[in-house]
Formats: structure tokens, sequence, C-alpha cells
């Protein structure tokens, strides 16, 4: 796919042509340690690529509002039906075009502008959608915090239930961006149902982890879930709502279209259909089971060159690492840098109660997923984490990063791209 596109668009447009082939060609020769990101298969790509993207198709299955849009009912139901199957559920809207987008109809559908969700703030692994100020969540919403227990920062249900029995909120979310422990989704519904409120389980980042057992369901604790469609699930860029609750999946309905979105892009509900069916094929469920067996590895290998890892290691796809044990002075924006130029693609992230401004950070957080798509296994990762160290303990340092980057691009060469 990917010589025929550039082929054709270095007739059509060379300037885009020479962007992607940039793109395709970093990709390629670089390790992608995001948590939140993934590389899709070849189909899934052709999928998102395909004629569905010229049409509109505003509604629903059987209920749309233009014509020709029998083939993207199809499609939807399909879609539909796959995520029903994943996870377990009675219902699936595929429509949101990113988890925000899904966390908005959530909201839209369980409260009122001024109801009280309680949440855990980004500064402490959250999501911004979650309650941040700036954000709709925040806008639009009473939100109150809950926090880590500061000693083992993990979370903590009893401190989180004396919070909801004071703060009675209509929402509790759980469902985090950086939190590497496993979420006890029964103790959280134990926690709503004794105040009245709505479970909602974020579940981006571990959709893929939820949806073969390799991490508990959110189902049947949560009212609702939300989540992303790539990440650890290995689809395409975008979202979707879940739940097995008759009247909120009207609710959901509702507010998706036309509460918070136009016409469905059809193109991406085939992708996400696509990698919907291959994530009900056994080996998905193999390959998420190497995610979390690579993410331990990488965990372990780092703590043996004197890292610290938040909550003291991972239970799912990530981890999040405390500079400051290493190198008091190194920051997550300098190691980013500093990593990037070597070929190892991460992102800075605040730890628990950082003192450093979130541009700046005392932490980086690593995840697996891609590099497990990729066929890297146990072995693979203590080279990364030797790679890792060799950076930062040079503190970037040009002949180090040379030398790394050199050895990640013929690396690279033995764990080609799907294709």
């Amino acid at each position: 796919m990917s010589d025929a596109l550039l082929e054709l668009l270095g007739h059509a447009d060379p300037e885009v042509a020479r962007s992607l082939a940039g793109e395709q060609e970093r990709q390629e020769s670089t390790l992608e340690l995001i948590a939140s990101e993934n590389h899709v298969s070849a189909a899934v790509m052709h999928a998102a690529g395909s004629w569905m993207t010229n049409k509109y198709a505003e509604g629903y299955p059987g209920k749309r509002y233009y014509g020709g849009c029998q083939f993207h009912d199809e499609v939807e139901e399909l879609a539909r039906a796959r995520a029903k199957r994943l996870f377990g559920c009675g219902y699936a809207n595929v429509q949101p075009h990113c988890g925000a987008n899904a966390n908005i109809a959530a909201f839209m559908a369980l409260m009122n502008p001024g109801d009280t969700v309680l949440s855990l703030p980004i500064k402490s692994g959250g999501h911004l959608s979650h309650g941040l100020k700036v954000n709709f969540s925040g806008t639009f919403y009473k939100v109150v915090d809950y926090g880590l227990d500061p000693t083992t920062e993990r979370l903590d249900y009893a401190a989180i239930e004396a919070l909801a029995l004071e703060c009675r909120p209509k929402v509790i979310i759980c469902g985090y961006s950086a939190y590497p422990r496993t979420i006890d989704f029964a103790a959280f519904r134990a926690i709503a149902d004794k105040v009245g409120a709505y479970l909602m389980a974020d579940i981006a980042h571990i959709a893929g982890l939820c949806a073969t057992g390799v991490h508990p369901s959110p189902f049947p604790h949560a009212h609702v879930a939300t989540t992303t469609t790539h990440k650890t699930l290995r689809g395409p860029r975008g979202g979707m709502v879940l739940t097995n609750d008759e009247e909120l999946a009207t609710k959901v309905d509702r507010k998706v279209f036309p509460g918070s979105q136009g016409g469905p892009l059809m193109h991406i509900i085939a992708a996400k259909a696509v990698a919907f069916g291959e994530a009900l094929q056994p080996s998905f469920k193999a390959y998420c089971q190497q995610v979390v067996a690579n993410a331990r590895a990488l965990a372990a290998e780092l703590q043996s060159r004197g890292y610290r890892l938040c909550s003291g290691g991972t239970d799912n796809h990530l981890m999040l690492v405390d500079l400051r044990p290493r190198d008091a002075e190194l920051t997550g924006a300098d190691a980013e840098k500093w990593l990037e130029k070597s070929g190892i693609i991460c992102n800075k992230n605040g730890i628990p109660n950082d003192p450093r401004p979130p541009m700046v950070t005392s932490g980086l957080r690593l995840g697996t997923p891609a590099l497990t798509t990729r066929g890297l296994r146990e072995a693979e990762m203590k080279r990364v984490a030797g790679w890792l160290d060799e950076v930062m303990g040079s503190r970037g340092a040009d002949a180090a990063c040379a030398k790394v980057r050199a050895e990640i691009r013929e690396f690279c060469r033995e764990f080609p791209l799907p294709h």
C-alpha cells in the first residue's frame, strides 16, 4: 500500500508525498514507546482510506438523513456487533470521532450541567476530559478530585468512598491515562451504588486488555464505558461508547448524534469494524498477553538500572518512570528530546505530586503496545532499556545519541511494521 500511495501522491502532490514518505521512514526506523500509540494492520489502514470517505451518513443504520447508505448501514452494524462481542455488552455506539467525543456524549447522557463528577485529576494520571478546568468537563460540570495514596501511588478505595460520601457525585469516573495498575471496577461500582452515582469507566488505554481478559472488564460493573479504538485495541483513531443499560443506550445515541456530532466518519467506522474483527481472533489475546509481559520486562530492567517506577511497577501496558532518583537534574522534557534524537519516541509525563510544571515534568511515560505489534519480546525489552539508560545516562551527549540511533535503525530492520 505505502509504495503505491507514495507513487500516486508523487505525481498528484509532491509536497504531501514528501511528508508522508518522511513519516513512513520515521515510523519504520524508530522505536515507538508512547503508551497511547500503536501500528495498525494494512487492512485497517486500507479501510480507513476507502470509498466510504466520500459519503455523508448522518443518523444511524436504518434511520439516515441521506440516501445511498445501504453499505454504510452494513458496516456500522458489523462494527457494533463486533464491539458488543468483544466487550460482552449489549450496546455499542461506534460513531464518536475520538475518546474525548465519547466522553462528551457520556457526560451529556449521565448528567446535567452543574452536576458533580468525581474523578482522578490529570496531575495524578487522569485525562483532561475528566475534569480539567479548561476542558468541557471542567467548564460545564462541578469536578471533585480524588487522589492516589501518597505512599503507594495506587488507588485508595477507602479514601475514594469517603470523598464520594461527602460530595455525593452524579458520576464517578475510573480509567486513566497514566495509571500502571489494575483497576478494581467492582470496588468502584460498590462506591457508586452507595452514593447513588453512575459509574463511568474510561478504558481508552486498556481496552484491548479488557476485551481479551488480560485486564478485568468494566462490565458488568460500569453503567457506561467509553474508549478510544486505537491504543491497545490497535484500530484506527476514534472513539466508542458501551453500555448494558437500554435507557442509557438511547440517551447516548441522542447525545452522540445530534447532540455533539454531525456526520459520522464512515471510513473510520469501516476501519473500526476491521480492527474489531482482528481483535476477536485468538492471536489478539496472545498479543495482549505479550504487551503486559513486555511491559513488566521493561519495567524490571529499568528498575535494575536504578530508575524508580511510580507505584513500584506495572500491571498493564505502561509504566511511569520517576527520573529524579537516577539523576536529580534530569527532566522529562530533556529525556524526551534526547531519546527522540536517538530513535526512541516517548513522552514526558508528570508523576504524582510532581514539583515541575507540565511542560517540563520529572517523569516519562513508557508503553509497549507498538513494540509488541512489531514482534519484540522480553529479551528485546532488555535491549530497549539499555538504550534508554545509555542516552539518559549520557545526558543526551551527541556521540551517545548517534551511536544508539545507528543501532536502533539497524535493529528496526529485524522487526518491520505490519504490512
